[in-house]
């Protein structure tokens, strides 16, 4: 789209502030781009991931210029333009462009007409008093680091000398990172590839590459013909993770629980010969791994059904592997989706957690005497990590833990357990235990 069609920044802010109050109502951001109409939407999810990083300073420079909460639309696109306004420094536009594109976006918008004097009134007081008032912010643990206090809490009990870099990481642009397709092409080959069409890239993992520049995967070679997936580097432990020591010239039958959208599976799938059964509960999510595997090239049987529920799915033959992707807070990718740091509830650790450890308990039954199961989750929080490793190692005598990466900081913070050298660059929070069932 050419400057001269851009849609007026007006409506872009317009649709930023009606998907950040959906999202404050409880709707995923994923979901809310999506409602986004299509020529707004690349321009809403720039500014929605600039907003979502910095909603906690904005609704604390908002509650000073407006003690009183205005009505939910208006404060959507009040915090919309703070978070936009508040640091000058690689603001995405002039500042008072933004302001006169705010008032217009207010006075456009009938739920918000009759509060737009008044939003034009407090950001015209924040540009007189923004030394002021940003300073007066800083004592607020929300403002200064853009999360809920709950979560700020638990990564100051969980990594006290880590917690700030934690919290730093999830302010950054996470980088495109490819997984390639070494059944199709060689990783050397492809960066080959890459630099044909001006695109640069670095290995890391065993078959991924990272990005200089993220781009479209229309613009990537063979992305059609199946040469590589976007995959973060961390996630693309799990597939060599599981299948470590196993015999690679054996019939093995492997497991992928809560499979969708299919990325393990595949990965899997391209690292060894082996059986998968890839399970997933949403049948939309499960058709998702069907599109997945047919690009790649790659075929799996793909159940829909709860992985806890073992006698619905299950034939009575047992896996040589398992792999427990399992659901949890997501708060190692907050970076990627900073719409979970406002969505997530001190509650849903817990009530993720009795998840967690009935899958464990259920999928245990279905690992063969010597298989493994690989348990995973994409979250920092120790009680989704080694916490409920730990509560199930207790209870479970047949149960191993064999040498594995554990928990995995986003970004480039300080590592725990990091597999080998630092060659998954900079990645995704993760966290990793492989158990072993004993034969006994």
């Amino acid at each position: 789209m050419t400057e001269a069609m851009a849609p007026p920044l007006w409506r872009q802010l317009q649709a930023t502030a009606a998907m950040l109050q959906a999202i404050q109502q409880g709707k995923s951001g994923t979901a809310a781009l999506d409602a986004v109409p299509a020529p707004l939407r690349a321009g809403v999810q720039a500014l929605s991931f600039t907003v979502l990083r910095s909603l906690g300073r904005a609704q604390a420079l908002r509650k000073l210029l407006a003690p009183r909460i205005p009505p939910p639309p208006a404060d959507a696109l009040l915090c919309t333009a703070l978070a936009l306004l508040w640091q000058p420094e690689g603001a995405l536009y002039d500042t008072f462009t933004l302001v006169n594109q705010t008032v217009e976006a207010a006075k456009k918008t009938v739920a918000i007409k009759p509060q737009a004097s008044f939003i034009n009134a407090c950001l015209r007081r924040f540009l007189r008093e923004r030394d002021a008032l940003v300073a007066q912010t800083w004592q607020d643990n929300m403002a200064r680091y853009n999360h809920a206090p709950w979560w700020i809490d638990q990564l100051k009990s969980d990594w006290p000398e880590h917690w700030q870099a934690i919290l730093a990481a999830n302010d950054q642009h996470a980088p495109m990172t490819l997984r390639v397709n070494t059944r199709r092409i060689t990783r050397e080959d492809y960066l080959v590839k890459l630099h044909e069409v001006g695109l640069s890239a670095s290995p890391v993992a065993q078959s991924g590459l990272a990005l200089a520049d993220a781009v479209a995967v229309q613009q990537l070679p063979g992305f059609a013909k199946g040469w590589v997936s976007v995959q973060d580097a961390a996630a693309q432990l799990a597939a060599p993770l599981l299948l470590s020591g196993l015999d690679p010239t054996a019939p093995l039958r492997v497991l992928d629980a809560c499979a969708a959208p299919g990325g393990k599976t595949a990965h899997l799938l391209e690292s060894a010969n082996v059986s998968v059964t890839a399970l997933d509960i949403d049948p939309v999510r499960c058709e998702r791994i069907h599109q997945n595997l047919q690009r790649l090239g790659l075929s799996a049987q793909v159940l829909t059904g709860d992985a806890a529920d073992v006698s619905a799915w299950w034939d009575g033959v047992p896996f040589d592997a398992v792999l427990l992707d399992a659901p949890c807070s997501a708060s190692g990718i907050v970076r990627r989706h900073p719409d979970i740091r406002w969505l997530r509830r001190e509650t849903d650790i817990g009530q993720l957690g009795a998840i967690q450890a009935r899958l464990l308990a259920a999928l245990w039954r279905v690992v063969k005497p010597g298989g493994r199961l690989l348990y995973c989750t994409c979250s920092v929080f120790k009680a989704e990590g080694s916490a409920q490793v730990e509560a199930f190692l207790a209870r479970n005598n047949q149960a191993q833990l064999v040498a594995s990466p554990g928990h995995l900081l986003p970004g480039k913070a300080a590592q725990t357990n990091l597999p080998e050298d630092n060659s998954l660059g900079d990645h995704d929070g993760f966290y990793y235990a492989l158990l072993k069932k004993s034969t006994a």
